[in-house]
């Protein structure tokens, strides 16, 4: 029987590079499904899975968001903390263009460009979460002091 190789993301090299440990979970997936059945598929819970979003400010800046799959972003709490008059989701149409990713495997790590990143602060409440590997059906399980990290994020209070 022949083990199956886990092709390696953007994410995942940056990790391998940083030498930081993570464990891979992959379900398939015949099309996109949302973070709270993501979640499901996978068997871990809920309230340790993240999403993450990538929103545009009134300055025309990109900002990535990564927050609990059950929550939605508070855009006016969102704006504060990164400095803008006011901020806005981007089109699901150009999220492969800003990020190099595609909807439902947007990773906070390994995107075309380096963007502002900030995280939910519902993550200090876990030792470990999971986010997007980058690819559809792929997430990652890490130390949430790693993604921090390894993102150059903040944590800030920003859902609902």
């Amino acid at each position: 029987m022949a083990k199956e190789k886990t092709v390696k993301t953007n994410a995942m090299r940056i990790l391998d590079r940083m030498k930081i440990g993570y464990e891979v979970i992959t379900v398939d997936l015949p099309e996109f499904v949302d973070g709270v059945q993501m979640a499901e598929l996978e068997g871990v819970p809920a309230e340790e899975s993240f999403k993450t979003l990538v929103l545009q400010g009134k300055s025309r800046e990109y900002y990535v968001f990564v927050l609990p799959v059950g929550k939605e972003v508070d855009l006016k709490a969102a704006a504060a903390c990164v400095g803008e008059k006011n901020i806005e989701m981007i089109h699901v149409k150009d999220i492969t263009k800003i990020t190099g990713y595609v909807r439902g495997g947007c990773s906070p790590l390994g995107m075309k460009k380096k963007f502002r990143t900030v995280i939910a602060e519902e993550c200090r409440e876990h030792e470990r979460i999971y986010v997007s590997a980058g690819k559809i059906g792929t997430s990652m399980h890490l130390l949430t002091e790693d993604l921090i990290r390894a993102s150059e994020a903040s944590v800030a209070k920003f859902t609902v």
